[in-house]
């Protein structure tokens, strides 16, 4: 949470016990599911999702549900460590399926499909 209020986002913290609920009515598939669900701008966000990533969602505005990162990778926003960060893809998903949308080892973006 502190990382996205220092990213510029506005959060609204609604602690449950159990995420499963939230996570079958917001559709989050059980592969994609991680430690926190967050929603904006009608995206959901699954895990320690990068803020470059969510702000890159919201200006491309996709046809898609959200951004999940499956676990919690070593290294990645919130979960900074003194152990070597995980390289990890960041996933664009919808009812259609998955795809990358990036790739990071800790919080810094190797490269994005395309290339760039």
């Amino acid at each position: 949470m502190n990382y996205l209020r220092d990213n510029g986002f506005h959060i609204v913290v609604r602690k449950h016990e159990e995420l499963t609920p939230t996570r079958t009515h917001l559709s989050v598939p059980d592969e994609l599911m991680s430690c926190h669900t967050g929603e904006v701008c009608g995206y959901i966000v699954e895990g320690h999702v990068p803020a470059k990533e969510i702000n890159r969602l919201l200006s491309e505005r996709p046809n898609a549900s959200g951004l999940s990162i499956p676990g919690t990778p070593l290294g990645s926003p919130g979960m900074e460590t003194s152990y070597p960060p995980d390289l990890y893809n960041v996933l664009l998903f919808s009812d259609k399926g998955t795809r990358s949308y990036a790739i990071y080892v800790g919080t810094s973006p190797v490269t994005e499909p395309d290339g760039s």
